[in-house]
């Protein structure tokens, strides 16, 4: 019989790549619990929607009770954590949110698995596996040389990268603790389609197809390691299947740029794409935003020893196709941006907008 697997913040960026990479190259049944904030958009699974493996539950991760239910209901054999706020810049303007959902809802979840662990025989508690999904931000930053790697001791600068950093510590504590079979991994950079156009590129990507200001953080040289959000799907595929309960992955694409590099990247591409106007000539320099880490880089050596995961797409060519696919899916990205969010800068702190 096939597994049931349940996944926190299924309708998200990375959630929802997750999920359509589950029904449409796995056997498994996929249980979808997103509390479908503004970030959450249930149009990302669309294509496989229509599956008889795959759920849908709105509920919120903080809810207790809820969740009990819910795995009383599906019995899952695993589930994948993503649900978490995860922007930087809204966690600089409220970051109460996200201690909630970060650092409480992850508590929920993992006392809800804890006791619904309880309930199963023996052979179905050593089967089971949880899997909280976390970022390299936890890290702090890095130098101008060096990687993260799974013993990089925790740095976190950002109210988001300081909550991210208390779930992964609950996670490991309810293993050690109470034998819940966790599973940690830490990502770089995603970017890829159906990206919620808060994050950098998509934004730049909108703001030039829109012919407006493309704003760029200080001199544009932090710097980040890219990873194409399918190739993380496929890993967390891998860390789920084969991992050992706990111990901690990192997932990175070898793909380090700054931003400027990646901004520029997609002007050329546009100028491409779209003639008639120099993308280029758009790049605004702003204030920085309080506590912006320098660089982040992942040395991915262990997931791609011990698991065989390895990205397959470049940078240059997942860029290539995440420009095309916001170019031939613009229509999408009105419906996203005639929400709440009409890419306003946050995170200044007072600092010129």
């Amino acid at each position: 019989m096939s597994q049931t697997l349940m996944v926190t913040g299924g309708a998200g960026f990375i959630g929802s790549a997750l999920i359509r990479h589950l029904i449409n190259n796995t056997p498994y049944h996929v249980i979808n619990i997103d509390k479908l904030t503004y970030a959450g958009n249930l149009e990302s699974l669309e294509s496989v929607a229509g599956s008889e493996r795959y759920g849908f539950e709105q509920v919120d991760v903080c809810d207790g009770m809820a969740l009990r239910s819910l795995f009383a209901k599906y019995r899952p054999d695993g589930v994948l954590h993503l649900a978490a706020e995860t922007h930087v810049d809204r966690s600089i303007d409220g970051p109460a949110a996200f201690i909630e959902t970060n650092v409480l809802g992850t508590y929920q979840l993992l006392e809800a698995s804890r006791e619904y662990l309880g309930t199963l025989p023996s052979e179905a508690q050593a089967a089971f596996r949880f899997v909280h999904v976390s970022t390299d931000e936890v890290f702090g930053s890095l130098g101008a040389e060096g990687f993260f790697t799974e013993t990089t001791a925790y740095d976190p600068r950002s109210p988001y990268s300081a909550s991210k950093a208390s779930s992964d510590h609950l996670a490991r504590a309810w293993f050690h603790t109470y034998g819940v079979p966790v599973i940690v991994t830490n990502c770089s950079n995603n970017y890829g389609p159906y990206q919620f156009p808060e994050k950098l590129i998509p934004v730049v990507i909108q703001k030039a197809l829109a012919n407006e200001a493309i704003p760029v953080y200080g001199k544009g040289d932090n710097v980040r390691d890219w990873l194409f959000v399918d190739d993380h799907a496929r890993a967390l595929h891998r860390v789920y299947e084969a991992g050992t309960p706990g111990e901690t992955y990192a997932i990175g694409g070898h793909n380090e740029h700054s931003n400027i590099d990646v901004v520029n990247r997609i002007c050329s591409l546009l100028n491409d794409l779209r003639p008639g106007t120099n993308h280029h000539q758009l790049i605004t320099f702003v204030t920085d935003r309080p506590g912006h880490d320098k660089r982040y880089a992942i040395n991915a050596t262990r997931i791609q020893r011990e698991l065989g995961w390895q990205p397959a797409e470049t940078f240059e060519s997942g860029l290539a196709r995440t420009v095309r696919w916001y170019l031939e899916n613009q229509a999408w990205c009105q419906r996203v941006l005639d929400g709440s969010y009409r890419l306003e800068r946050l995170g200044v702190t007072g600092a010129e907008s």
